[in-house]
């Protein structure tokens, strides 16, 4: 006789792995609830083919979370502000939006008691280790349990699986990994672990059809976009309209290669036109506004933000310090970007402030000045090359 072990929820995202762990866990007597957060990037059409993936593989029932606001007002402020780009290439597309996730499960868990919480991660990748730590940080007494883990689960064999049970599989559920939200899409699998091996067309070529080049404005107020083409637009919707903007034109495809949690080299493909747009602009909006050593520390600390982040330490203190740090950085950062975009690609060509500290009235780069003499700039440029002579001195340079 099987015995009955409870209510548990999983995190249930309509792909394989997810779709494998519903029957299995059923098996195991678990009474099995999926969740499903919308971080984003999912249409209408999409949500109603994870339902009903959910209820075809057996689960007792089906919830849904939107968390957007949560994924922009949590994580995605910061990541803009903080100009996060891990290895100054990738957006940290996906590490925001699963520790929402994992956050959004934990409620519903409770919601329903639930005696425990599942994730279909594998035992190789960041996003267990992105799962664990929340759950053993704000639930400590919810069990968690990981069947493609500890059963070290390949996805040929949960392709078998759920074909053995007569189970709906997903389509191209032995190609890729997707993931799909907010700030962004990633592609893990096939091409991915071969670092000589190019991506497909879809993230190479430009869309047939793409728009002829145009210019669109972003409006900011303290650090955040406000606006597009002048219409106010709130946060993830505003990402969202310019997500669907920048794939019309093919901008924001790349590869990454980096350090994962666990130590080991991992790549991945990304879409994410919008984030890398946004953080382009906000980035030469600063230049106009910020001082020299605030964009210097601010930077230094966005990076280990963006570090901490990604490998699942979101609950140290230190990141609200650094919150703290960057939320009042941003006090000045106020304006316009003006970004010209073009199939495959995008330059940020023109910014404007109220704060802007490149002020005509005192000088012009290369040209002319009113606040110093020749005199002054020529003892200046003296004064100034002392440390670099005293050092080349005492190495017997002069």
């Amino acid at each position: 006789m099987q015995t009955q072990r409870g209510v548990l929820a999983l995190a249930f995202s309509g792909g394989l792995d997810t779709s494998y762990c519903v029957p299995r866990l059923a098996e195991a007597g678990w009474t099995v609830h999926t969740v499903f957060v919308n971080t984003g990037g999912s249409t209408p059409a999409e949500r109603e083919a994870i339902r009903a993936q959910a209820r075809a593989v057996g689960a007792a029932q089906h919830h849904e979370v939107d968390a957007r606001e949560l994924v922009y007002a949590r994580f995605v402020r910061y990541l803009i502000q903080g100009n996060v780009l891990r290895g100054e290439v990738y957006p940290l597309s996906v590490a925001a939006e699963r520790t929402q996730q994992a956050l959004s499960v934990i409620e519903v868990a409770r919601a329903i008691g639930a005696r425990a919480v599942a994730h279909g991660s594998t035992g190789a990748g960041n996003d267990q280790i992105r799962f664990d730590i929340a759950l053993r940080v704000l639930a400590p007494e919810l069990e968690i349990v990981t069947p493609i883990r500890e059963g070290n689960v390949r996805r040929e064999e949960s392709i078998a699986f759920l074909r053995e049970r007569r189970l709906p599989v997903p389509e191209k559920a032995g190609a890729y990994s997707i993931n799909r939200g907010l700030w962004g899409t990633t592609w893990g699998g096939g091409w991915t672990h071969d670092t000589w091996a190019g991506p497909p067309a879809e993230l190479t070529d430009p869309p047939a059809g793409a728009p002829a080049p145009a210019e669109i404005v972003i409006g900011w107020e303290l650090g955040l976009p406000v606006s597009l083409d002048g219409a106010p637009l709130a946060g993830p919707a505003l990402i969202e309209r310019l997500g669907d903007l920048a794939e019309s034109y093919g901008i924001g495809r790349n590869i990454h290669v980096g350090e994962t949690a666990l130590g080991i080299k991992g790549r991945i493909g990304f879409e994410a036109g919008a984030a890398l747009l946004l953080i382009a602009a906000h980035r030469e909006l600063e230049k106009l506004v910020l001082t020299k050593w605030q964009a210097f520390w601010k930077d230094q600390l966005g990076r280990f933000y963006g570090d901490r982040l990604h490998e699942g330490h979101y609950f140290d203190p230190a990141l609200r310090d650094i919150e703290a740090l960057i939320t009042s950085s941003q006090q000045r950062v106020s304006g316009d970007t003006r970004v010209r975009l073009a199939p495959g690609r995008f330059q940020v060509v023109g910014t404007r402030s109220p704060h802007s500290m490149m002020d005509p009235a005192i000088a012009t780069y290369g040209e002319e000045n009113r606040l110093w003499t020749g005199d002054e700039a020529r003892d200046f440029a003296r004064v100034s090359a002392i440390p670099s002579l005293l050092a080349a001195r005492a190495a017997g340079d002069r």
